[in-house]
């Protein structure tokens, strides 16, 4: 009995030894990670490659575009409107000047160093300094405004500055994938992403002339100016505005279509200000019952509510009640379309406007003038 008890103990610890051996060396043999005490066998992914990107990532698409995309520091001297009051300046003392400090972004747009930020990044500024992302600085003079779209050109006086590859934002769609870089709050250049929400965005209340894409990629105070691109780095809009109730992103922001942006910053450079067209009209929606009231048989159009005596439009023949569908050839469908298509055109120079009047159709040609400046309230 002795010797069986002997035989059990010498085969069993040679089975220990074996079991143990094995889950240090090779626990894979065992079906299961070995818990030795200090060790822990884990998996790890294989490093990637060298010059390739993860599956889904827009690493390249920013690598392309945000080094075009500049923080904007202003600074602006202001003082206590009732600072000159005696009594005011006998109870609360001598309140001097304050300086206050605003930040935003901006797109480098040109090899000559035209900048496009928003009217109001810089609006009233008395020095503005672009900070770019290879973090070179420069002050930046303001070439002109139009606080009507709500953008600005500046320009900076640097060499090798990197440019923004502009895109088509006529071709985008409710749901594509768009980024938005900019500085919110400051922190520094950081990049968001989201979808197109909605497209051609208007009465809003925001600018004169709104064609707005919405996007729920975060935008915060610090992204106006920024960049809006698609997912191969072309600029898609300039970020303007967001809806919150907080004042952080609710995943309501607007942005300004490239289309508009370049069209008013060429129109800066070369003019200094934007040129737009004016006929003198009060336009309004077509509603169902205003077709029924005027006669129109059609509800794609504009209805004129109103025509300023001396104007171009009423000069031409046009009067309150008239639909209009077609500016220059070209379908209006609503009250932002038409004064997007009036205000392209050439002052000086006749377009024909197709017209629905009591039922039928009239065609008429109206030479537009230069759009007042400031706005006038009168008409468009």
């Amino acid at each position: 009995m002795k010797r069986l008890w002997l035989l059990f103990a010498q085969v069993a610890t040679v089975l220990l030894a074996a079991y143990f051996v094995v889950g240090t060396l090779k626990p894979q043999w065992l079906g299961r990670a070995a818990n030795s005490v200090g060790t822990v066998s884990i998996l790890e992914a294989p490093a990637p490659v060298a010059g390739t990107t993860a599956e889904g990532s827009f690493s390249a698409a920013v690598k392309r575009a945000a080094p075009a995309v500049v923080s904007i520091n202003t600074s602006k001297t202001s003082r206590h409107p009732n600072a000159k009051d005696p009594w005011f300046r006998f109870f609360f003392g001598d309140q001097g000047e304050q300086q206050q400090a605003g930040l935003g972004s901006g797109v480098i747009m040109s090899p000559q160093g035209y900048v496009l930020t928003n009217n109001h990044v810089v609006e009233g500024a008395d020095e503005i300094e672009v900070l770019l992302a290879d973090a070179r600085r420069a002050p930046a003079k303001v070439i002109g405004t139009d606080p009507e779209s709500d953008l600005a050109v500046l320009k900076v006086d640097l060499d090798k500055l990197p440019v923004m590859v502009l895109g088509s934002s006529d071709h985008l769609q409710v749901g594509d994938r768009v980024l938005a870089i900019g500085n919110p709050f400051g922190v520094g250049q950081t990049v968001t992403s989201g979808i197109v929400s909605a497209l051609g965005r208007n009465q809003l209340g925001i600018n004169t002339f709104e064609n707005f894409i919405q996007t729920d990629a975060a935008i915060n105070p610090g992204n106006s100016g920024g960049a809006l691109i698609d997912v191969n780095g072309n600029l898609m809009g300039i970020n303007t505005a967001i809806y919150s109730r907080s004042g952080g992103s609710m995943g309501i922001g607007f942005a300004i279509p490239v289309s508009t942006a370049k069209q008013v910053m060429e129109s800066i450079v070369k003019n200094g200000q934007v040129v737009r067209g004016w006929i003198g009209i009060e336009p309004g929606e077509l509603t169902p019952e205003l077709a029924q009231t005027f006669g129109a048989n059609t509800l794609q159009g504009v209805i004129v509510t109103g025509v300023l005596n001396g104007a171009p439009a009423s000069q031409a023949g046009l009067r309150p009640g008239d639909v209009i569908t077609q500016v220059g050839g070209e379908p209006v469908r609503t009250v932002s379309e038409l004064l997007t298509r009036i205000a392209a055109l050439v002052p000086g120079q006749a377009s024909d406007f197709t017209l629905q009047r009591r039922g039928e159709q009239v065609q008429a040609s109206v030479t537009p003038t230069q759009r007042p400046r400031p706005r006038q309230q009168q008409g468009r």
